[in-house]
């Protein structure tokens, strides 16, 4: 089958969660199919990183635009407009054209990695669409979390927005994916009976990992992700601020590595406490992750499902998180995970952790488990496989 991929993010290097899904169904999809590959990537991978494309895929063109422009005469026209400010804020006239050129290739499929690629998969005519990772739940939860009078309207018109635009986009398109029960859960009212939905969740490379990182350093935590993204921010602010004191004034020599490119203004914002590190972006964090007695992940919003979470147990690294930490994941408290919400149960969680080595020994093997039977980038992308057989 010949398929049409387009994305708004450059898959290699894969730095963030979007990124590591893409490659990672790009690499699936390739073993079954001839895929080419139409993406953004305003600034280029590396040769090594192309060369790696051109593997994935039959052919690779990468347009040096950026998909997040916010022209603001556009954004004014999005606040006017029944489509989301986003979408109409965010068009681009050259990844238009350049889909526009392929019309004659005659794909037997076109796949829009989310919603913003959707509008330029329309321009292929006569050819089945797939759209891949419908991401409702943060709106949702944005609307829904809003108290105050404006905020609840500002979030609202969006969030109504967004329903509208999604029930009208997908009577051109004949099948969906999202990554979790939630999403799946508010998607289900917008789709017309056509249209084919499947539950592609995210995952990890289970096979390439490799477990000779070393021995785990005790007394050692470590979250994994950029301050840049707001939810990690407040993830690392809350466990510096209300977690970690508490953690440390029964174990002083806790300390807790953050990866990811961080910059010195966005330190200075956090609370100031001893026993914090910052590793920088790292090209491979799988060792910084695997030899942590245990990874925390006390995120409070966001979207998605954790890769930073499968990523850890497919090294063995416990984690503890709470609800929101590990949401859409099929993970239970004290069986796979440790899940606290409050600051004083997840310090008392930590704390239990980081003095009971048999625990650790159990929830690794416990964690590793699931993953193999459940998250396996190998068996997801079968899934995504067999629905497009099925379109």
């Amino acid at each position: 089958m010949h398929i049409l991929f387009l994305s708004a993010w450059c898959p290699l290097p894969a730095d963030n969660g979007s990124k590591v899904r893409i490659s990672s169904l790009l690499r699936e999809l390739g073993r079954e199919h001839v895929v080419d590959l139409l993406a953004f990537a305003p600034e280029l991978p590396n040769e090594a990183g192309l060369r790696e494309l051109q593997i994935l895929c039959s052919g690779v063109e990468l347009l040096p635009e950026s998909p997040f422009s916010f022209n603001q005469s556009k954004q004014l026209s999005g606040l006017l407009s029944l489509q989301p400010r986003s979408v109409v804020a965010n068009y681009n006239q050259a990844m238009a054209a350049a889909v526009q050129r392929r019309k004659g290739c005659q794909y037997d499929l076109v796949i829009a990695s989310d919603m913003h690629m959707a509008p330029y998969a329309l321009l292929i005519p006569q050819t089945p669409r797939l759209l891949e990772e419908i991401q409702l739940a943060v709106l949702h939860e944005q609307y829904q979390s809003q108290s105050a009078v404006y905020p609840r309207l500002r979030y609202g018109l969006t969030w109504w927005k967004t329903r509208h635009y999604v029930r009208r986009l997908l009577r051109h398109f004949a099948g969906a994916t999202v990554a979790s029960e939630q999403e799946l859960a508010l998607l289900r009212p917008l789709v017309a009976g056509h249209l084919q939905l499947a539950i592609v969740p995210n995952g990890v490379d289970v096979r390439g990992c490799p477990q000779n990182f070393g021995a785990p350093e005790a007394d050692t935590l470590v979250y994994p992700g950029a301050l840049s993204y707001d939810a990690n921010f407040d993830a690392v602010a809350f466990f510096v601020e209300a977690i970690l004191p508490q953690v440390r004034s029964v174990r002083p020599n806790t300390r807790l590595r953050v990866t990811g490119r961080t910059t010195a203004e966005q330190i200075a914002a956090l609370p100031n406490t001893d026993g914090v590190e910052f590793t920088g972006y790292l090209e491979d964090v799988r060792p910084t992750v695997a030899r942590a007695w245990a990874e925390v992940v006390p995120l409070r919003k966001g979207g998605g499902t954790r890769l930073k979470v499968l990523e850890a147990l497919a090294v063995g690294t416990p984690v503890i998180a709470t609800s929101k930490g590990i949401e859409g994941l099929a993970l239970n408290h004290d069986q796979h995970v440790l899940v606290a919400d409050t600051p004083i149960d997840f310090a008392a969680a930590t704390l239990r952790l980081l003095s009971q080595p048999e625990l650790r020994a159990r929830l690794a093997a416990a964690g590793q488990q699931v993953v193999r039977e459940h998250y396996d980038w190998q068996s997801i992308g079968q899934r995504l496989n067999d629905l497009i057989l099925s379109l």
